[in-house]
């Protein structure tokens, strides 16, 4: 993997970033919320990696404070990707009713305001609710229901 550091093409530390998700989650692991929700913030950026799958789950599905949930979902929603769907799929499928009330604000935030953000999401969503995972599908279609209440802001010309 190629990262452009200061113009000059650099190989992407893979041990680094390895690292890094660890860091992120041992912070996930605190008893401090905010430091869960910045957790979680963090590792959306690390969505991509294996490692941080499970990590971001247990944070979207905290059970200490949904704040950790919201700021999680968000981060991983406003990824625009296959993979932060995914997770918050996953989630949705076997959240209880607080923390779904709370993922759903997290999608209203987030892919509320321009409709081709909401139009992508529900592509990538159908798309999703036919996979072979269970749990993605049914959460899948249930992120397709919300997406389908929104009524964004901004549309184009």
């Amino acid at each position: 993997m190629l990262g452009i550091m200061g113009g000059v093409p650099k190989q992407v530390d893979k041990g680094l970033r390895h690292a890094a998700v660890v860091a992120l989650g041992e912070l996930g692991r605190s008893h401090d919320y905010r430091d869960r929700a910045d957790a979680g913030h963090g590792l959306a950026g690390f969505a991509d990696m294996s490692e941080a799958f499970g990590l971001l789950l247990e944070l979207v599905l905290d059970p200490r404070d949904t704040f950790v949930t919201r700021r999680t979902t968000q981060a991983l929603l406003r990824r625009k990707d296959r993979i932060g769907l995914t997770i918050v799929a996953s989630a949705l499928a076997v959240a209880n009713p607080n923390h779904s009330d709370w993922i759903h604000t997290a999608v209203v935030d987030v892919l509320s305001i321009f409709s081709a953000d909401r139009d992508d999401a529900m592509r990538l969503c159908e798309e999703m609710s036919q996979g072979a995972d269970d749990r993605v599908a049914r959460g899948a279609r249930q992120l397709l229901e919300l997406l389908a209440e929104i009524d964004p802001v901004l549309r184009p010309a």
